[in-house]
This record gives C-alpha cells, sequence and structure tokens, in this order.
C-alpha cells in the first residue's frame, strides 16, 4: 500500500496539471493586442483560438460582408454583375482608402466589387450598399440579418465600410464563420476574395492582403485597419486540398498581421505528431461569445510615437515596383514556410522572409467605369480613365497659391540687384499697399524703391516676408503643412 501511494499522487498530480492545462487553451484570454483564430473551411474546426471570442472592432475586414450580401442579391437574381450603379454625393464624400470618383460617375457591380476588394475602397463599399439595399442603412439591415442568419452572434453593422462608428462590431470568431459561409454559399464567385491586382487607367493597385502570391496556395481574404482596432487580416490558403482560415485581428502593422497569418497557416497544415494530446477546441460555432467591450488600440496604432501616418495600406506593394517598404522582422519561434518549386528540393523559409519578397507575377485585372465592354470598346474605355488621370482640372485657390511661391523665389534670388528688383516691382502693380512700403520699404536697399510697393522686394527680405503684413507669401507654407489624417483609413 505504501508503494502505491506515491503513484496515486503522481497520477493525480498529473491529471490535475492536464486539466488547468485544458482550462487554459478553453478559456479566452483577457483581450490584449490582439486576437488569434485558425480554422478548418470544410469542417469548421477549431485549430487555434487566442481571444477569439472577444468584440473587436472589424475595420475593412467588415468589406466581406458586403460582398456576400451584393453576391448573395446577384445569385437570387435580384441584378447582375453588369448593373450599373451610380457614385452618389454620399459615396464620394467617404474618407480614404477610396477610388476618389465624382457623383454622378457611373460604374458596374463587377468593377465596384473588384476595387472594393482588392484597393479596400470605402466609396465602392457605399455605392454598392446604395445599389443593393437603397441606402446605408437600409443595406446595413440587411448586413445584420444575414450575420444573424449566419450564427454571428457577437456582430453589428452600421455602414457597408468599416469606417469608425458606435455599434460597429465583430470577433474573430465571427469573422471565421462569415469566411466558411463565403465559400460554401457562393463558390462561383470566389474570385473576388483573391484578385493579386487590379490595373485603373495608368494606376495599378496590389491586393493589400500580402499573402496573395506569396504564401503557397493563398486564396483570400481581406484586410482592414483603424486606429482602434489595429491591424486586421482574415485569410486562406489551401494545400493538398485541405483548406484552412486564419483570422488576426489588432496586429501592429500590415506586415505583422501577414505573418501572424502565414505562421497560423503553416502550423496548421504541418503534421504535428502530438496533436491528439492537444484536448479538441469543438467548431467555430461553438465557441462561447465573451460580454466585454472591444479593446480601443488607438493610442498604440496612431499615437505620437508613429513616425508616418497608419493606414490600410501600411507596406502594401504596387503591383509594379516588386518591393516592399515595412519592416519584416520576424517574431521569436517563427514557423518556417515550406515553399514547393516544380522537381526541386523544397527549401525553407521563414514568413517574415516570404512577406518580404516579391509577389509571384500576375497580370492585374483591368477595371474601368462605364458600362460593360469587351474587345476595342473596352480598350478605349480604359484610355479613356487613363486620360481623365492625366488630365486632372486645377482646383481654384489652391493652383493660384501654388504659383505665387515661384514668382517670390524669382525674385529672391537676386537680392543684391536693386535695380532690377525696382524695375520688376514697376511692372508689378505701382499703387499697392503704400503701409507696406513705410514697414518692410525700410529694409531694401534704395529708398526710392519706395515708390512702386515693394511687394515683390518684400518677398527677397525673408525676415519680412514671414511677418505680419507678408499674408500672401505665408500661405504656400499654410499649403504644404497639413498631412492626410490616418485617423480612420480604411
Amino acid at each position: 500500500m505504501h508503494a502505491i501511494r506515491p503513484l496515486l499522487r503522481k497520477s493525480l498530480f498529473n491529471l490535475f496539471a492536464a486539466i488547468l492545462a485544458c482550462a487554459a487553451l478553453l478559456t479566452p484570454r483577457a483581450a490584449s493586442a490582439e486576437a488569434l483564430l485558425l480554422i478548418e473551411a470544410d469542417s469548421g474546426k477549431v485549430l487555434q483560438a487566442d481571444n477569439a471570442t472577444i468584440p473587436w472592432y472589424p475595420a475593412s475586414v467588415t468589406k466581406i460582408m458586403t460582398a456576400y450580401v451584393t453576391l448573395k442579391a446577384v445569385k437570387d437574381g435580384k441584378l447582375t454583375l453588369d448593373t450599373l450603379l451610380t457614385v452618389s454625393p454620399t459615396a464620394a464624400s467617404q474618407s480614404p482608402s477610396k477610388m476618389g470618383f465624382r457623383p454622378g460617375t457611373q460604374l458596374t457591380v463587377d468593377n465596384a466589387l473588384k476595387m472594393m476588394m482588392v484597393k479596400s475602397a470605402n466609396d465602392m463599399a457605399v455605392v454598392l450598399a446604395e445599389g443593393v439595399g437603397g441606402s446605408i442603412d437600409g443595406f446595413s439591415v440587411m448586413m445584420n440579418d444575414t450575420a444573424r442568419k449566419l450564427g454571428m452572434t457577437q456582430t453589428s453593422y452600421v455602414n457597408p465600410n468599416g469606417l469608425p462608428a458606435d455599434g460597429q462590431i465583430t470577433s474573430a470568431r465571427d469573422l471565421g464563420i462569415l469566411a466558411r459561409s463565403f465559400l460554401r454559399d457562393l463558390p462561383e464567385y470566389e474570385y473576388f476574395v483573391h484578385i493579386p491586382a487590379i490595373r485603373f487607367g495608368k494606376r495599378v493597385t496590389g491586393n493589400f492582403n500580402k499573402l496573395i502570391g506569396r504564401y503557397p496556395g493563398a486564396d483570400g481574404f481581406k484586410t482592414g485597419f483603424i486606429c482602434a482596432s489595429g491591424y486586421n487580416l482574415v485569410a486562406s490558403a489551401t494545400r493538398n486540398g485541405r483548406r484552412l482560415i486564419a483570422v488576426v485581428l489588432g496586429a501592429s502593422s500590415g506586415t505583422a498581421r501577414a505573418i501572424k497569418a502565414a505562421q497560423l497557416l503553416e502550423r496548421g497544415f504541418s503534421q504535428d505528431t502530438l496533436s491528439w494530446l492537444r484536448p479538441s477546441l469543438g467548431t467555430v460555432e461553438n465557441l462561447v461569445p465573451v460580454d466585454a467591450s472591444p479593446p480601443n488600440l488607438r493610442e498604440d496604432m496612431c499615437g505620437g510615437h508613429r513616425k508616418r501616418p497608419a493606414s490600410d495600406d501600411d507596406d502594401a506593394l504596387i503591383a509594379t515596383n516588386g518591393g516592399t517598404s515595412g519592416s519584416a522582422s520576424a517574431t521569436g519561434g517563427e514557423a518556417q514556410v515550406t515553399f514547393f518549386t516544380a522537381g526541386l528540393q523544397p527549401p525553407l523559409m521563414k514568413a517574415s522572409e516570404l512577406m518580404a519578397s516579391a509577389p509571384a507575377a500576375a497580370e492585374p485585372v483591368l477595371v474601368y467605369t462605364g458600362p460593360t465592354r469587351t474587345g476595342t470598346a473596352l480598350i478605349a474605355a480604359v484610355a479613356a480613365d487613363a486620360d481623365q488621370q492625366a488630365t486632372p482640372k486645377p482646383r481654384g485657390k489652391k493652383s493660384r497659391v501654388a504659383k505665387k511661391p515661384d514668382a517670390a523665389d524669382k525674385t529672391a534670388d537676386k537680392p543684391k540687384d536693386a535695380k532690377t528688383a525696382d524695375a520688376k516691382t514697376a511692372a508689378a502693380k505701382p499703387d499697392a499697399k503704400p503701409a507696406d512700403v513705410k514697414t518692410d520699404g525700410k529694409s531694401a536697399a534704395k529708398p526710392a524703391g519706395t515708390k512702386h510697393a515693394a511687394a515683390k522686394p518684400d518677398a527677397s527680405a525673408k525676415p519680412a516676408a514671414a511677418g505680419d503684413r507678408a499674408p500672401k507669401p505665408a500661405k504656400p507654407k499654410a499649403a504644404t503643412k497639413p498631412a492626410a489624417k490616418p485617423a480612420n483609413n480604411s
């Protein structure tokens, strides 16, 4: 009996340790900086879940639902991919990222979907919403009805593009359910979630999802970013007939979310001989939602410590340049990715190295405005869009302000030649603002020049031009000072 007791104690200890390990795996972690989920597309089996049921701001992964609802309407015969939609003032007013079309511009459902899914165009999401649901509010009702039918119990929508709004919430769990539903219900339209790049006129835009064209077998889905959510990504890949879906929410950059997704996918595809020891996490639908507020990552993502504005296309590649500007530093213990090449021994690459490499060569898909076209009509439509890009119309005050510094700079180039300066000012406005002559003319080389209002000599006297009585030279500085607001890019 005494010999059996130590064995019993050891067995009980091991059992207790196993129970604690299982509880740690099954209990969602407190929301920190990110949420991760890996599932099988066919079965919905959960392979990994970290904070997967913590509510999260979806940002532009919202557009997966926008595409789902639109394509479901197409499949049900309510409209077609060739249906013409019109850009409304509301659509045109959306924040970047967007195509930037003027109100009244028309384009097909097909082209609007391609622009929305590749460029993450917020204006195109509204064009689709208004075309399918009549209005943003009407389409949001359709989105929420669809979410309930699919079992997305943690999701609510108030707009079709994911720009910041009260009540726009989801979770990694719900996004996994949505991605599975898209593949199951709309297999004929799956193409829209893995287009490598689009060409509009002369402009080529690569897919913000950096796995497309880099990670072996990558075939979907969508990225997203707002300051409050961090960098989000729903990704899918297929290998040997097995398809996995990875969800990453709250990553620190566009590159980081792609690396984490690649690591998740690689772990799922790798043959782990110890996987049978791990407790089953069930299916994605059975993950238990957490009643909490979504974390707000605004300070981390868009605080003053950032060297440049953050946006959804952070580190994104344009298909024509074949390189990446972003950091590709790897996390510790990073999984290596097997990259298969025909007839060669498969080398191993780290996920960070794979994401830093150039994407596989792919012809960008043509998108254009106007009705569906083919052949020479399509060539003419693409050329017309290119011509419109090449000849932008001037913008009134901004273009006039831009010309001012040129004249001032020419005068400032010759500050010592008082006669030349006086001659130029005489040809300008001889009776403009005598008060300026009294104030700024004193700094001129020759008092006689005061007769000509000295508007040009003022530009040569830099301290005076920066002072309180030279508003015109100050305008160019104000024009160059504002920067694009990063907070709400999606």
